[in-house]
């Protein structure tokens, strides 16, 4: 099989959606330590630097270029093996019993992935356009990304969104984490259940800090 037929098989398009999975992980990794610096209580000095470096810092633009990139191919994988699942069973079980080989979440990934997709829209509506527009007219000195975030923040339905958007996240990452070491072939007896409760511990740290930011904003601007 060519290289190309092999990306094109559903084995090749699982194998890419794990990668760029693991890719997207990584960014969660550095995205929730650079916001963790609001917690910092210098009123926003550390944080409002460490977002000014990853804003214009000419490295971490064009690596935010690959971030996109990763991010469409993995939506658009997703959409793609979605469909051809779809395709190949057109008419549904009389019974499913899902629950007994597993999770609901694991199942409704399609449906987490949908709302984190919307929620992705948001996040970048109320952030990323304004610092770019900032970068590319000069002003990137004077934007205060933390004097943002507590306007953004200061509106309970904003923050109930952003909730909404972590709980779809959490149960994105409990099944994705796992699922994409297994893509890659990483699946063993002696390292799976190891995999799995870093997979688990992951998403639930992750997500309580993605959680209590706008919630921290939200009482600092009362």
């Amino acid at each position: 099989m060519s290289k190309k037929g092999f990306l094109n098989s559903s084995i090749g398009k699982k194998l890419v959606m794990g990668l760029t999975g693991l890719f997207l992980i990584s960014f969660l990794i550095v995205h929730v330590s650079i916001n963790a610096c609001i917690f910092i209580p210098d009123n926003g000095e550390t944080f409002n630097a460490a977002a000014h470096f990853m804003a214009t810092n000419p490295v971490i633009r064009i690596m935010e270029i690959g971030l996109f990139a990763g991010l469409l191919l993995h939506i658009y994988q997703a959409l793609i093996l979605t469909l051809e699942n779809k395709k190949a069973r057109p008419v549904a079980y009389a019974q499913i019993n899902g629950a007994a080989n597993s999770s609901w979440y694991s199942r409704s990934m399609g449906v987490l992935g949908s709302l984190l997709l919307l929620f992705l829209v948001v996040h970048l509506a109320h952030f990323w356009v304004d610092t770019k527009v900032a970068v590319f007219s000069g002003t990137a000195d004077q934007h205060n990304t933390y004097n943002e975030m507590l306007e953004v923040f200061s509106h309970w339905w904003v923050v109930a969104i952003y909730l909404v958007g972590v709980i779809s996240l959490l149960y994105h990452l409990l099944h994705g984490f796992q699922s994409a070491f297994q893509t890659l072939g990483i699946n063993h007896k002696k390292y799976t259940p190891i995999i799995k409760k870093t997979g688990i511990w992951f998403s639930i740290i992750v997500c309580l800090l993605f959680a209590a930011m706008p919630v921290l904003m939200f009482v600092r601007s009362m």
